[in-house]
């Protein structure tokens, strides 16, 4: 599983939208549509953030644990 299915999934999972992940990492809207769409690479600072905000660890928000 790549990195933006994971970061889509915990989103829709804890019923965010788009808008409100992005105001969390201080960021426009339409670059963190482009992370979750795999267009970008998320940064380390931002993989961070989210894992410490879905509380869960940075390996499995890349796919390295289920």
């Amino acid at each position: 599983m790549f990195v933006y299915h994971r970061v889509r999934d915990l989103r829709e999972d804890h019923d965010k939208t788009q808008r409100e992940i992005a105001d969390v990492l201080h960021m426009q809207l339409t670059v963190y549509q482009r992370y979750e769409r795999g267009e970008r690479e998320l940064p380390l600072w931002a993989a961070i953030k989210l894992a410490q905000y879905y509380r869960v660890s940075l390996d499995y928000l890349v796919g390295l644990k289920d």
